[in-house]
């Protein structure tokens, strides 16, 4: 059901200060940086050679996130899986056990789709799965 590691992700208040350090301090080249103004974040993926971290930045002060890095700080928030079709996995988690948080997929960076499992089904750990279709 799951391909591989796409990324892991760490909820950021800037992402231009935090690129100080990810990409200057550490030399980690930046492959994506796009803002998706539907989902209010944006996104930063930098190559750390077989998988992408991504720097998630919310861009309103309403968003979700800014109470989440308020309560717990800049930190890592998820793991995201490739998959052939989110839609067609979202329909199959019952079967091993999983659940959604969200459906239908959201938008994703570069026109992927993608969708978050419920973290009670996944240990604790918050699980984002993402594809072409």
């Amino acid at each position: 059901m799951f391909k591989s590691l796409d990324h892991i992700a760490i909820v950021v208040q800037q992402t231009d200060e935090a690129l100080l350090f990810y990409r200057d301090r550490l030399g980690l080249p930046v492959v994506i940086d796009e803002v998706l103004e539907s989902a209010g974040v944006r996104l930063t993926h930098l190559d750390l050679g077989n998988v992408h971290l991504q720097l998630v930045q919310p861009i309103s002060s309403d968003h979700p996130l800014h109470k989440y890095i308020e309560q717990h700080g800049e930190r890592l928030h998820h793991l995201c899986f490739k998959v052939d079709n989110v839609e067609e996995t979202l329909n199959r988690l019952p079967e091993n056990q999983l659940a959604a948080m969200d459906q239908p997929p959201h938008p994703g960076p570069l026109g992927r789709k993608a969708a978050f499992l419920n973290p009670e089904s996944t240990r604790g750990v918050i699980w984002e799965i993402t594809g072409e279709s």
